[in-house]
């Protein structure tokens, strides 16, 4: 029988929306185009159009000893030429946003190669060699796990997401990295991610409504959908963990 991964435990739709995002299998909806440029230009490692800096000379011209390891893992695209490690971060606002710190690191274990995803307080950074992380951010970013309100990428001075939303629905920033136009509905980026003014704004595509958000969210909260509560098979999962790691404390014999 073949074994088949059960990527998260629970009932509700928000169980399942973890699921189906962490599903490698599943093919994460396109909902907006964005241009390789305008990732470069939200990210500010490099000019657009710029080499790639490198950290080593690449794989082909180095003389290293034989390694079986070396053997069975095929390096990715930007380890081969040498690739410096460079970063995008994210923060999600808990108002349903499509993803959230813990799912991103989990989904990007999953899908990308190369990488280091790491969460922290209300925000998720993935490091990797820089043009691998280019075309890991432009999935990222062009998804069904990115709305152009409630997701954003910071790379600093990230902090007060959480605790509102605007008038118009958008999610606090102290930077005022990304701003909606009031015209024509569209949410443009006029900093990049650590906050430096950019000559041309990039376009992230209008904000989804409440209802598609709602449905669409992994974030489990009572105040604006699903709680943890609500979901009896997820609470009896969290309950079973709690009690074997405090039994695994006491190191009991039985």
């Amino acid at each position: 029988m073949a074994y088949k991964p059960q990527f998260f435990p629970g009932s509700t739709h928000i169980a399942d929306n973890r699921r189906k995002v962490l599903d490698p299998n599943h093919k994460l909806e396109k909902i907006r185009d964005i241009s390789d440029k305008d990732i470069v230009l939200l990210m500010g490692h490099r000019a657009p159009g710029s080499a790639y800096p490198t950290a080593h000379p690449p794989l082909s011209e180095q003389q290293e000893p034989a390694c079986p390891i070396r053997k069975l893992v095929t390096p990715t695209d930007g380890a081969k030429a040498g690739d410096r490690i460079r970063y995008i971060q994210f923060t999600d606002s808990m108002y349903n946003a499509p993803c959230h710190p813990y799912i991103r690191s989990y989904l990007e274990s999953y899908r990308f190669r190369g990488m280091d995803p790491g969460t922290l307080s209300g925000r998720q950074i993935i490091e990797c060699r820089e043009r691998d992380l280019e075309k890991y951010a432009k999935e990222l970013v062009s998804t069904e796990i990115f709305d152009a309100a409630r997701t954003g990428i910071r790379g600093s001075t990230v902090h007060g997401h959480s605790l509102r939303l605007g008038e118009d629905g958008m999610m606090f920033d102290m930077m005022q990295r990304f701003v909606l136009d009031k015209k024509t509905g569209i949410v443009k980026y006029v900093k990049n991610q650590i906050s430096e003014p950019l000559d041309t704004e990039v376009k992230v595509g209008k904000p989804m409504d409440d209802k598609w958000l709602k449905a669409h969210s992994t974030i489990y909260h009572s105040l604006v959908g699903v709680g943890t509560r609500d979901d009896a098979e997820l609470v009896e999962y969290i309950q079973r963990i709690h009690s074997l790691r405090v039994k695994y404390g006491f190191m009991p014999k039985e």
